[in-house]
């Protein structure tokens, strides 16, 4: 009987659920279930609308499935613990990640990889060990999680091989930030390209994910950092994160991008990041780096599903083409050390953070979103 007292018990919370796709997220009541076995359960104290939640919300076809609670980048605190859980414990400020970091198998055990071949990253609804959801609406049909998080809740379960604790100093609002898109953009910068001190940086759309580059190739000590976006606003924001230089293809004339580049410095850049998910822009960032030894990092998502076509000729005079997933970092290690560098005063957050809503104006953050006026809206939970 102390057991079973013991024992985690459903909860009832308020979370934004999507019914369809592309249509406002309606404030419900779902019932979150327990935590079961390397599981733990958290309250959500914030969020943040991330592009990724809004391309999934568009989708009618799959993967997206409905209903659904969206967001995966956040930050919350352990309410509770399933069997066989002991790096987390209740109370502790956690951070959930859409790529696992289960520290066992051989791919995070390796510096080559930081894809979990144990609990693979994919697009199918459910929880990582068993495919099933915890969560349930008023009526008591299953509701879909997504990306092994589903943030937009105040209470939600997650694998703990998704979770990283951090350090309990850093404000909420700026720990939610490294759950995805700023984790992305620094850590393409320093783990998946290596930019070394001195070197030619340039960067290919500036929303949040291109601008935490920039940061990160700032932090590097990057000599010239270039932005290309057609929005002009964005060199006086890039500037804040490191930003030298700036291009608006819309006002270099008949020249391409990659010309400008290339003649800005003095024969291509060393690193080049595609940040939008555009074949085009793609292929405009090969262009631009340097023949020899210029490293280009794709961190978009082919929008349309385009294939990317180079030259083989460029292959061969030394140029690469590299992938990032969520900035080739390894969540349980880097994480911390980025919490670490932010509370030295070293990595910059606080700019990113353009609106904060809470949970009952979610839609007005995909709102600003949509119209390109916000980089992070923090979403809070209780408010």
């Amino acid at each position: 009987m102390e057991m079973e007292e013991k024992s985690p018990k459903p909860i009832r919370c308020k979370a934004a659920v999507c019914r369809a796709a592309g249509e406002p997220l309606q404030i419900e009541e779902v019932e979150v279930a327990p935590p079961k076995a390397h599981e733990a359960r958290i309250k959500i104290v914030c969020t943040s609308l991330c592009h990724s939640d809004l391309t999934f919300w568009r989708l009618k076809d799959f993967p997206g499935v409905y209903p659904r609670i969206f967001g995966h980048e956040a930050v919350g605190v352990v309410e509770s613990v399933g069997e066989g859980v002991e790096e987390v414990g209740v109370g502790d400020t956690v951070v959930p990640t859409f790529l696992a970091h289960c520290k066992d198998c051989v791919d995070c055990r390796s510096e080559r990889s930081n894809l979990c071949s144990k609990l693979p990253f994919n697009l199918i609804p459910g929880m990582p060990r068993d495919r099933t959801t915890r969560f349930t609406d008023a009526k008591g049909e299953p509701v879909h999680n997504f990306l092994f998080v589903s943030s937009f809740s105040q209470y939600t379960v997650v694998d703990v091989g998704h979770l990283t604790k951090v350090d309990p100093g850093i404000p909420f609002d700026k720990a939610c930030l490294l759950s995805c898109g700023v984790s992305t953009g620094v850590g393409a910068a320093w783990k998946v390209a290596e930019v070394e001190a001195g070197s030619s940086v340039a960067i290919f759309g500036l929303g949040a994910v291109g601008l935490a580059v920039a940061e990160g190739a700032r932090l590097r000590g990057a000599s010239k950092i270039i932005g290309v976006d057609l929005n002009p606003d964005k060199f006086e924001l890039g500037k804040k994160f490191g930003l030298t230089d700036f291009v608006n293809p819309k006002e270099i004339g008949e020249r391409s991008v990659s010309e400008v580049i290339m003649e800005m410095t003095n024969g291509g850049a060393d690193y080049c990041f595609e940040c939008i998910g555009l074949a085009s822009l793609m292929n405009d960032a090969f262009q631009s780096c340097r023949p020899g030894w210029g490293k280009t990092i794709i961190l978009g998502v082919e929008m349309h599903g385009a294939p990317l076509c180079i030259s083989s000729s460029e292959i061969l005079h030394g140029k690469c083409i590299m992938g990032s997933l969520f900035g080739g970092i390894k969540a349980k290690n880097d994480i911390p050390i980025f919490v670490k560098k932010y509370l030295n005063k070293e990595l910059q957050l606080d700019n990113f953070i353009t609106h904060e809503v809470g949970l009952q104006e979610i839609n007005k953050a995909f709102d600003l979103l949509v119209e390109g006026k916000s980089l992070r809206c923090t979403i809070w939970m209780d408010r």
